[in-house]
């Protein structure tokens, strides 16, 4: 490999910049929408099983959700920004964006489930119910998303 082989040439380090902003904008859209969508539409809306910060009072509960929505909301809009400047440069893989966005969601929902539920105890899934299968679902869905996503980013990687 001569000296020429080893410098990247200007269309490989374009690629390379336009396939890391494209896994990070699908990583951060799934990630907000694991967040908005499934955990604080559906598990603290409508089935109202917990708040973002049960520690508290429901005051303080209520205020930290609508802290936790506008971040979440926040990743969703950030990671769409980046598929769109992404598209601009170039044509899109969309299976790899979509390795992304399952990996997000995944690596959302473990997050959540071994920081917030078992490390740091702010909320659990739902109270007053034997926790065991609940975590199992949430934890095992968790895993099940994330080695998905990242086995389609692997598939995918020399295409980016």
């Amino acid at each position: 490999m001569t000296s020429a082989d080893a410098r990247p040439t200007p269309g490989r380090v374009e690629r390379s910049t336009t396939d890391r902003r494209l896994v990070l904008s699908g990583v951060l859209f799934g990630a907000g929408i694991a967040a908005s969508v499934v955990d604080l539409f559906v598990l603290h809306l409508l089935l109202q099983w917990h708040h973002f910060y049960d520690l508290s009072t429901t005051e303080v509960a209520l205020a930290a959700d609508g802290l936790f929505h506008a971040v979440a909301w926040g990743m969703t809009v950030a990671g769409l920004f980046l598929l769109a400047d992404a598209r601009r440069r170039d044509a899109l893989p969309w299976g790899r964006w979509t390795g992304a966005v399952l990996a997000g969601l995944g690596g959302f929902q473990l997050l959540d489930a071994l920081v917030n539920h078992k490390l740091l105890g702010i909320h659990q899934v739902r109270y007053d119910v034997d926790l065991l299968p609940y975590d199992l679902a949430w934890t095992g869905s968790a895993a099940v998303l994330l080695v998905a996503g990242l086995a389609v980013l692997w598939r995918t990687r020399h295409r980016a």
